[in-house]
């Protein structure tokens, strides 16, 4: 039986098969279409966020001022005003959620990532916080009723601008520890040990090293828990409720933005609903504002 040889050409076989994009390959058709397709699925899942913001700048921009920023809100049925108020509680409260959950949100990222690493109890605080970050906002507020607006826990009031940051803070807790935690770990192992080859202990190497070098993360965790506990509103209808005055401290009850929202969306006057969607559009621009920091702060990292 004879065999017959084998033929092989000298040319290259970039020659003999040129690295050229045909369009009229079945394959290369399919993958235009994926595309496609892919590309439609995206515009669509942003499309929400482009007309929610038209449709507040349309119905609230219109209503921007000075004294928007500086007047009590009317009267229900009267004409005028503005939210002052609202926008200072809002400010207020969220300021002593950030009080409350920064340093402990913090340390527990530190004790997870540096002190108990892959011990049982950490495992167990690593899903407990994932348990309470998709814990509904509304169950944080009754929460915090019970335990604080109920029993009049601080100082014998009832509602207050306390009981308000202490529910968002419960909010804004699994946001810093989680970011704090991820943020420890990305940084290099080398750094802990040469700090602890010059003689740093642990709580030094910590201070002085580790955390400066995961600062980037670390704050832009934090500014995403501050956005987030500003645009609530469930938690602060049980706690903070609402008041038509100027702060009055924070032991008793204050206004904020997403309850004035609230409040004055559903009341049947016309000049109210122009404050709602005002006070929708400060809002709408306070939260995005602070996304785009903590974006400006998660790029600093990596440049």
């Amino acid at each position: 039986m004879t065999r017959t040889p084998l033929s092989y050409s000298n040319t290259p076989l970039f020659e003999r098969r040129p690295l050229t994009y045909n369009p009229s390959l079945a394959r290369n058709r399919l993958n235009q279409c994926c595309t496609a397709l892919a590309g439609f699925f995206s515009a669509v899942a942003v499309l929400p966020l482009f007309l929610v913001l038209l449709y507040v700048l349309v119905q609230g921009g219109q209503l921007l001022s000075l004294k928007l920023f500086t007047e009590l809100p009317p009267a229900p049925g009267l004409e005028g005003g503005g939210i002052g108020n609202a926008v200072l509680g809002t400010v207020l409260v969220t300021l002593i959620a950030s009080l409350i959950s920064i340093p402990i949100g913090v340390g527990g990222g530190i004790y997870l990532s540096e002190y108990s690493a892959k011990g049982w109890f950490a495992q167990f605080v690593r899903f407990a916080n994932d348990v309470l970050a998709g814990v509904p906002s509304i169950i944080s507020g009754v929460f915090v009723y019970g335990i604080v607006v109920a029993t009049r826990a601080f100082a014998g009031q009832s509602y207050s601008a306390l009981a308000g940051g202490l529910a968002l803070s419960v909010l804004m807790l699994p946001t810093v520890i989680k970011t704090t935690d991820e943020g420890l770990k990305l940084v290099p192992q080398e750094l802990r040990w040469g700090a602890y080859g010059v003689g740093a202990s642990k709580f030094v190497t910590i201070v002085k090293i580790t955390l400066p070098s995961a600062f980037t993360p670390i704050a832009t965790g934090v500014v995403l828990g501050i956005a987030r506990a500003a645009g609530e509103t469930a938690p602060l209808i049980f706690t903070a409720l609402f008041s038509p005055f100027w702060p009055e401290g924070v032991f008793n009850p204050i206004a904020t933005m997403s309850v004035l929202i609230f409040n004055f969306a559903i009341m049947p006057y016309e000049a109210q609903n122009e404050l709602a969607w005002a006070a929708s559009f400060v809002l709408v621009i306070m939260i995005l504002a602070a996304n785009l920091l903590a974006r400006w702060i998660s790029r600093l990292a990596r440049s």
